[in-house]
């Protein structure tokens, strides 16, 4: 496929931001010591905004080379489903009510755990809930593990090597977690109804051996942080006794409703302002609501989809002209440098592709997952919600990578031996 010469300027742009974001931390620390500039380098040391940013940038060289009117049909053809749906289900699902359900199912299971509540809690929250994200979704499952994980696992005090470990494990977990059924994993949505892959299959092919991973990296992650968990304090589930069974129960009927019309934003977007409408009518049942940090990160799920959609040009003819194994090796890559589901759709574009191809193709993509934050949809829900206990307030590109190696490897070795 022969690009244009607009479509390599804008994987310049696409480039562009890539490195953006392994520089975030640069940035945010140049804030700390300016004056005169800090707003501006805080700005672009918001790893949430830098997506959103360069599709801006992009925009703007395309209504200055093609005109405004082409550069806003564009911006109109692309869909912004995914990036509502996290939004929605980022602010529900992290609302007090839906925790508090979450936090006293996961308190049930740790006290009958052989091993202290605050290990158990972190292990729960590295291996079940990033299971359950096959029921909830991913961004469901990422936002509840986060929230349940931040005052435990991710503490200013815990040195930082083992913080990203646990946070690569996360991500790696969240990633092949939702590999259990066929709608919950945005890489296994673009691909499930055009190559007819239900929930059975899903489970009996790569649900199972993702299961093992996952368990794997949770427990290795845990391992190492159980010497600083000591001095946490104790996890004994929510306190507060006094939640209104009905009102929980319409956070959940709230929650499933969003999660069964993923695909239809009209809908879950009502859905979500009968829930804003609930939250201030029993505000007393409420904490603040997550509405900064869903924006953010669907404001960079939008700049991604918009900068997504000039790079066919190089991944579509990458994938057509590989083997089975290299296939699976490039998608581990590429996924690090572009969403994993748009890697999967521009797979299912192709109609030659074998059963065997499709399979390392799904297989690399969600096994890289958690090496980059623009490698899976919740990723950046994941560094919003977490990135308070590192160092500047900020989570390093490369500390992310060389966090999320082992875990990506085991995931890998899970699909390729098993």
């Amino acid at each position: 496929m022969q690009p244009t010469p607009f479509e390599l300027l804008a994987t310049s742009i696409f480039g562009l931001a890539i490195l953006h974001t392994f520089a975030a931390k640069q940035f945010e620390r140049y804030a700390h010591k300016s004056t005169k500039h800090a707003g501006v380098l805080h700005l672009l040391g918001e790893v949430e905004v830098i997506f959103g940013f360069w599709a801006f940038v992009l925009m703007a060289v395309m209504a200055s080379f093609r005109g405004f009117d082409e550069a806003t049909d564009y911006v109109e053809s692309r869909d912004f489903a995914e990036p509502l749906f996290v939004f929605a289900i980022m602010v529900v699902s992290a609302s007090k009510p839906v925790l508090h359900a979450a936090e006293r199912l996961m308190h049930v299971i740790a006290t009958r755990l052989p091993m202290r509540a605050t290990l158990a809690t972190v292990w729960l929250g590295l291996a079940a809930v990033p299971l359950l994200g096959s029921l909830i979704t991913e961004p469901a499952a990422m936002t509840i593990a986060a929230l349940m994980l931040a005052p435990v696992a991710f503490r200013t005090e815990i040195p930082e090597m083992p913080k990203y470990f646990a946070l690569g494990a996360l991500f790696v977990n969240i990633s092949i977690g939702g590999t259990l059924s066929s709608y919950a994993a945005p890489p296994i949505l673009m691909v499930a109804k055009t190559w007819s892959w239900d929930t059975f299959f899903m489970l009996s092919t790569f649900g199972w051996k993702a299961a093992l991973a996952v368990l794997c990296n949770a427990t290795m992650a845990a391992v190492w942080l159980r010497s600083h968990l000591a001095v946490a304090p104790p996890v004994t589930g929510d306190q507060e006794n006094d939640m209104p069974v009905p009102v929980v129960l319409v956070h959940l009927a709230l929650l499933a409703g969003i999660v069964l019309s993923a695909h239809h934003p009209v809908i879950f977007i009502g859905l979500l302002l009968m829930f804003l409408g609930f939250a201030q009518a029993y505000e007393r049942f409420q904490n603040p609501l997550l509405l900064r940090e869903a924006l953010l990160v669907g404001f960079f799920l939008a700049g991604l989809v918009v900068l997504g959609g000039f790079q066919r040009w190089w991944i579509q003819p990458a994938i057509a002209a590989l083997d089975e194994g290299t296939l699976f090796l490039a998608a581990l890559g590429l996924t690090a440098v572009t969403d994993n589901a748009a890697l999967t759709y521009l797979g299912s574009l192709s109609g030659s592709i074998s059963d065997e191809s499709k399979y390392w193709l799904v297989a690399g993509a969600v096994a890289g997952g958690g090496l980059t934050v623009i490698a899976n949809a919740p990723n950046p829900a994941g560094i919003s919600l977490l990135k308070k206990g590192f160092s500047d307030e900020t989570i390093s590109a490369l500390g992310l990578l060389a966090g999320a190696l082992l875990p990506t490897a085991i995931a890998a070795l899970a699909f390729v031996a098993l």
